[in-house]
């Protein structure tokens, strides 16, 4: 199945191999073999378009390029809301050399928007120390236009407000756009976490 842009496991009944569904969610994963499963809206998944098959061709770095100082703390930041509004999380990896760690936090019920700014406030408190490089992706076009672009807020501005001022401790701080589900090592990851998070506490 489809979920998202992205080919799913669906989980189905042995018997009459219909989807096993509770309280209108069913179960998916985007690995047969990983330990992560995500209950997410019956009607957020729906059949694979054949010509979705068709493989792109093959790239050896899914990493985004930009150039990056050297000793750069990078970032991947996303937020999941099932429901919009509805139950949220939030999904943060960073990593600064060899160094990683990954955050996944229920937020309660929010928007995907509100949950998207939650995740990079959460990452750029994470951070200790502000005087190195860093490098925050984020796949939401809203977040960039509000803290890249000049975007005015129209809605939760005391959260943009409270990230532009996280923001002015850094010495070196760029947000930067990543395509969502393009095969991005890290932004998938950081995509599962919050998943996850949004499925409960």
């Amino acid at each position: 199945m489809m979920f998202r842009g992205m080919k799913v496991w669906l989980h189905v009944d042995d018997d009459d191999q219909r989807p096993v569904v509770h309280d209108n969610k069913v179960l998916i994963k985007y690995q047969l073999d990983q330990d992560h499963e995500y209950w997410v809206r019956k009607e957020a998944v729906e059949p694979i378009d054949p010509a979705r098959l068709k493989k792109p061709p093959a790239r050896t770095d899914l990493r985004p390029h930009h150039p990056f100082p050297p000793k750069t703390i990078v970032v991947y930041t996303d937020g999941a809301s099932s429901g919009n509004p509805g139950p949220a999380g939030i999904g943060i990896l960073l990593r600064f050399g060899s160094h990683e760690k990954e955050i996944s936090k229920h937020i309660g019920i929010a928007t995907n928007n509100v949950a998207e700014l939650m995740a990079i406030k959460t990452a750029l408190k994470t951070i200790r120390t502000t005087q190195i490089p860093v490098r925050l992706y984020t796949d939401s076009q809203y977040c960039l236009g509000l803290l890249s672009l000049g975007w005015k807020p129209k809605r939760n501005e005391k959260l943009v407000a409270a990230i532009k001022k996280l923001m002015e401790g850094f010495k070196d701080l760029k947000i930067l756009k990543v395509k969502a589900h393009a095969g991005i090592d890290d932004n998938e990851r950081a995509d599962r976490l919050a998943q996850e998070a949004a499925s409960g506490p």
